[in-house]
């Protein structure tokens, strides 16, 4: 007999407690096979795809599109057995069985779609399962015992103290005793009657903002409450410094003149930021609160900003720092790629040590940005523009940037923030001081 089985939404990646149902890929009836997608859902990362842990027909779903769910939620029902599955040829079928299987993971295969296949009729009758009753005796034996502690001695001596609260209503079993070994007093019958006669105070009349609401979810949820969290825990400063990038920009001009790949400004930035760590590890680090401890981290996973019609995403480069400016390039292209595409999976957008805000691209020259908690700095980027400026003792137009260093004051002092940054500039407007480190 087949066997009724409940699919609740698992757990989606750091931090996410709820996911939004954006398209379901299976309708009541339909056959789905073990580790199918059977529903895309958005959470505050990323759309992914979720994939059943069991084989069977769907008998129930859970949710309407559109609607947010919390992470244990069911998601749909399933029932599983033999009967309830089409024929698949013996080799497939090998070593399979009924029983489910774990998750395979959540990213999303864009490559092909999910298959809706509808059940054949069946003969066999699927029953939910039978919750078991509780005996009789238990219960009894529960109820007396409840009965016995409300029926047990009241910590009252005085026979006043009792008259009092009997004349008033006052239940001596939900005081209190301010006196010995918990003895209630008159004091705590008169404390009582005083809270009881307490005016209740006038309703404040809710004043109805007008204007067009928007719920805070999703995307813009998640960065509400990261960046709040952020200006909440970490005591931020921010330095900032010009630098002359006209070396910087001839040097990318020669790279992509040999041919190969084209080299990105931002992937020479992200490769000064990874020699800069290299010499500045502590900036390269989180606080762990509960242990009061700073954790200087081994890699640099390194974070961008990314601005996608969903938001602002920040996905993450794994291990920057074995990374040349061309493999940066494309690393960059592709994670840019897959966020404007809304494709990017939970594990792409988690997991950063150190983050580049290049906000030149909106152009703009300079920014105070909040530190993407929990990491412990952040570089920003404004935008290249000439500007006058002196150069080699006279008087020039030069390619100029700006840069802004924000960092968590717990894990260094203004002399490491000021060190890395002065590096970075350095690199900046010498391209040839990076030599030395690599």
């Amino acid at each position: 007999m087949p066997q009724v089985m409940e699919f609740k939404l698992p757990d989606l990646g750091e931090g996410l407690t709820e996911a939004e149902i954006v398209r379901w890929l299976v309708a009541v009836g339909d056959v789905v096979a073990i580790d199918q997608p059977v529903v895309e859902v958005e959470t505050a990362k990323a759309m992914v795809e979720v994939p059943c842990p069991y084989g069977g027909v769907v008998t129930a779903r859970f949710g309407e599109e559109g609607q947010e769910l919390p992470v244990g939620a069911p998601l749909i029902t399933v029932a599983v057995g033999a009967q309830t599955l089409p024929e698949v040829p013996a080799a497939e079928a090998e070593g399979s069985g009924s029983a489910p299987r774990p998750l395979i993971g959540y990213g999303s295969d864009h490559s092909r779609p999910a298959r809706r296949r509808r059940v054949r009729p069946v003969t066999a009758e699927v029953t939910a399962p039978t919750v078991p009753a509780v005996p009789a005796a238990t219960a009894v034996t529960a109820a007396t015992a409840v009965a016995a502690v409300a029926a047990g001695p009241v910590a009252v001596i005085s026979p006043l103290v009792r008259k009092l609260a009997k004349d008033n209503g006052v239940d001596l079993r939900a005081l209190r005793g301010s006196g010995p070994e918990g003895l209630i007093l008159r004091a705590d019958v008169e404390a009582a009657l005083a809270a009881l006669r307490a005016p209740a105070p006038a309703p404040v009349a809710a004043v109805a903002v007008q204007g067009e609401r928007i719920p805070l979810k999703g995307v813009r949820g998640a960065v509400a409450e990261k960046l709040s969290r952020s200006r909440r825990e970490i005591p931020d400063a921010t330095c900032w410094v010009d630098a002359d990038a006209t070396e910087l920009m001839a040097a990318r001009a020669a790279m992509n003149a040999v041919g190969g790949p084209k080299i990105s400004v931002l992937a020479l930035l992200a490769r000064i930021c990874t020699a800069a760590l290299a010499r500045y590890p502590e900036l390269n680090s989180m606080v762990d609160l509960e242990a009061k401890e700073i954790v200087r981290l081994p890699a640099v996973h390194l974070g961008f900003a990314a601005q996608t019609e969903r938001g602002l995403m920040v996905p993450v480069v794994r291990d920057a720092q074995n990374r040349n400016p061309e493999s940066l390039s494309a690393e960059f292209a592709r994670l840019t790629e897959l966020a404007r595409a809304g494709k990017l999976a939970p594990a792409d957008l988690t997991g950063g040590t150190f983050t580049l805000n290049n906000y030149g691209v909106f152009g703009v020259d300079g920014s105070t940005p909040i530190i993407n908690h929990p990491e412990a700095a952040m570089l920003g980027v404004g935008r290249i523009m000439p500007k006058p400026w002196v150069h080699k003792g006279e008087l020039a137009v030069r390619q100029v940037v700006q840069l802004s260093l924000t960092f968590d004051h717990r894990v260094c002092d203004g002399g490491t923030a000021g060190g890395f940054l002065r590096y970075v500039a350095d690199c900046v407007e010498s391209p040839a001081v990076l030599l030395r480190s690599l």
